[in-house]
């Protein structure tokens, strides 16, 4: 029996405790990946940082949020990879598009979190 058709006959807790199983394998495979591990490691400097830096309860969750979504576009952007390197490994234009949309919205998310921090960082030290 499959890994999955294994996960779809289980019911209730059992399910849980897979599908927290299988988050935990992702979470292993992300960090073979240079890049979500330099993001990993940015948000163990950059989350308590957050909690410094917001003013309030609000403010922490932007912050928190940010660098959050960092990393899960990180692991999105893995997933889509893989899933096109499995197709093949022979050059095709769509495989191409999907693989630079990821790397746009990685991107994405960069660039928000940056302007994120910088306009707390702005309220913090510069703002009346």
């Amino acid at each position: 029996m499959s890994r999955l058709q294994n996960h779809i006959k289980q019911t209730g807790f059992k399910r849980v405790i897979l599908a927290f199983g299988y988050s935990l394998q992702g979470f292993k495979a992300g960090w073979r990946e240079p890049a979500f591990r330099q993001e990993a490691l940015a948000a163990c400097v950059l989350l308590p940082l957050a909690i410094w830096l917001g003013s309030t309860w609000l403010e922490q969750a932007a912050l928190v949020g940010a660098v959050v979504a960092v990393m899960v576009v990180e692991l999105l952007n893995t997933a889509i990879e893989a899933a096109i390197d499995r197709m093949g490994s022979e050059w095709h234009v769509l495989s191409k598009k999907a693989k630079d949309l990821g790397s746009a919205a990685v991107l994405m998310s960069l660039i928000f979190c940056g302007l994120v921090w910088l306009a707390a960082l702005w309220h913090k030290f510069f703002s009346a």
